[in-house]
């Protein structure tokens, strides 16, 4: 039995843009918990925190697809470079007003032009669909994204506290905007494999959010979202109530570790199962587990739930993207799989910030009612999509009748 993973890398080119996009992507998972880390120490309030590193990330998600449109229109170099050098230096900005304990208004509207982020797992996705042609290899090329995402999630939390709780404040988050920089500039400078304009037939082509899968599993994704941004701040909370400020690392690494350990599985699996089955029963998982986080009573309980709870995260992510490259029309690729991330990016932006506001105003334990509100959600969605797509799917490869 062949190696899917060791298959996918035989193309030439494939090895650089995937490595360049994974130390591009380092921002995803260092820079909310970054800005929370950072504002929690400088202004000593977690909503402020949550609020900042909520706009950041809400600019992040509303911006993204809008630079994903010209990007399918004019290629990812020409959009990405400008897009890249606004970010580095509002975000430059933003860490130099937090040192100089400027007005808090001020570093909203730092906050907001540092967000202006290309999405870079969905430029990476968009290279692998144009490169590789085989489904399957397909398939398990987005599964090894996935698994990157979420290696980027197990190294890039612990690190960005871990700097700017011991070296300063604003380090975790200046060390993901370093590597953000230069990961993107190595991917745009890679031509080869960056995707050819596809010239539509009509001047002015209609957003990929118009197809109704593609709204629904945006929404999917919002939810499973907030459940992310929840984790982010109740871990910071959870552990500084329990004396363990660090250990709030130890607690979000192991929710990534969990996720990237069955996303590796799931890319290697070949599933007789349709994925709108398999998304349905994921969906119903990440309840459970949510359920699960009211029983933590100390740090490494709560680490080992969220390892449990991570197992679902990365195969909803790779069940989506794989819907959505096989419904969306080329012309709309990049903007399709930009707006699944920009779903979660809400969604974390969105469950940072009520969740913070609920620590603050509440208690901790509240704040897990969140997560699970979320993931009720997830399944509620993942039911309707089910029901209503499900007549037109016989297989995992079979296309969507919109």
């Amino acid at each position: 039995m062949h190696n899917p993973y060791s298959m996918i890398f035989k193309m030439k080119g494939t090895k650089a843009f995937s490595s360049a996009g994974f130390i591009a992507r380092m921002p995803l998972s260092m820079m909310a918990i970054g800005l929370i880390t950072m504002m929690s120490q400088l202004y000593d309030s977690y909503w402020v925190a949550g609020s900042i590193a909520a706009v950041f990330t809400f600019t992040m998600a509303f911006s993204a697809p809008q630079l994903s449109r010209l990007i399918d229109k004019y290629g990812q170099r020409a959009v990405v470079l400008p897009a890249t050098m606004l970010s580095v230096v509002a975000t430059l900005i933003l860490l130099w007003l937090s040192y100089v304990q400027a007005p808090i208004w001020s570093l909203y509207i730092a906050a907001i032009i540092a967000g202006i982020m290309p999405s870079i797992p969905a430029l990476v996705r968009a290279r692998w669909s144009y490169v590789q042609q085989d489904p399957d290899l397909l398939n398990s090329a987005y599964s090894f994204e996935s698994v990157l995402d979420e290696i980027a999630f197990v190294v890039g939390p612990p690190l960005s506290i871990a700097l700017s709780t011991l070296v300063f404040p604003q380090a975790g988050p200046l060390l993901a905007i370093v590597l953000f920089l230069l990961g993107s500039l190595w991917l745009v400078s890679q031509s080869a494999t960056e995707p050819k304009v596809v010239p539509s037939e009509n001047t002015v082509m209609s957003s990929a959010l118009r197809n109704p899968l593609v709204q629904l599993l945006t929404i999917c994704l919002l939810a499973l979202g907030v459940i992310v941004g929840a984790v982010d701040v109740l871990s910071v909370a959870f552990a500084n109530q329990h004396g363990s400020p660090l250990a709030a690392s130890i607690v979000l690494s192991m929710y990534a570790l969990g996720s990237c350990i069955s996303g590796f599985g799931f890319g290697a699996l070949k599933w007789k199962v349709p994925m709108v089955d398999l998304l349905v029963r994921f969906a119903f998982f990440t309840l459970l587990t949510s359920f699960a986080l009211l029983g933590a009573s100390q740090v490494f309980g709560l680490a080992l739930v969220m390892f449990v709870a991570g197992l679902a995260f990365a195969p909803t992510m790779i069940i989506a993207m794989g819907l959505v490259e096989k419904n969306v029309v080329k012309q709309q690729l990049t903007e399709g799989l930009t707006w699944l991330i920009t779903g979660l990016g809400m969604g974390i932006a969105i469950g940072a910030a009520v969740t913070g506001w609920v620590v603050d105003n509440f208690t901790v334990s509240h704040g897990f009612w969140i997560a699970i509100a979320a993931a009720g959600c997830v399944v509620l969605i993942s039911v309707v999509l089910y029901k209503r797509f499900k007549k037109n799917i016989k297989s995992e490869r079979t296309s969507f009748v919109m």
